[in-house]
């Protein structure tokens, strides 16, 4: 999302949906994003197999979804700077790959439910062996914005495009 305001707005609701807490583990976000407002489930195979797709959450998370971003924005009557810490987070078993991805602003954000460590989850991509090269892959994620995060998980998990996406745009 360009706009860090609508951003930041999107990810409280997100997170919020109509709770008083904010998932504190990524199985507690798995829960919430199907009764959230701004969030959904997007579920797909591709024709990669697990162990491929897990090495890539592997590789690609920590190489292109770790580090902090500075943003601004300004209007004629307001201007405001985000710094956001950005951490993800790769669990591979012989069942399922994880990645996690949390965000925790640094500066610009008032918080006002309890942050998990790490801040607060924005993503969470699961892998599953679905046969001889298939992957099934579930992604709760936000269903407005991030549309770079979301094509970058989903062009790694394809194999198509290894690239990271542009963090200045979340």
């Amino acid at each position: 999302m360009r706009n860090p305001i609508i951003s930041v707005i999107a990810v409280a609701a997100l997170a919020a949906g109509c709770v008083t807490q904010h998932p504190q583990t990524a199985e507690e976000f798995r829960q919430a994003v199907p009764s959230a407002r701004f969030a959904t489930t997007e579920t797909f195979t591709v024709n990669r197999s697990f162990r491929a797709v897990a090495r890539t959450f592997k590789q690609k998370g920590p190489q292109c979804l770790n580090g902090t971003v500075r943003t601004t924005s300004r209007t004629s009557t307001s201007y405001q700077v985000l710094v956001a810490e950005y951490k993800p987070t790769v669990v591979v078993t012989p069942k399922r790959a994880e990645l996690h991805l949390q965000r925790h602003y640094v500066q610009g954000v008032m918080h006002v439910t309890e942050e998990p460590k790490g801040g607060y989850y924005l993503l969470v991509a699961d892998a599953y062996p679905a046969g001889r090269n298939k992957t099934r892959i579930q992604m709760f994620r936000p269903s407005i914005g991030f549309d770079p995060l979301i094509q970058a998980i989903r062009n790694w998990a394809s194999g198509k495009n290894l690239g990271c996406p542009d963090m200045t745009k979340l």
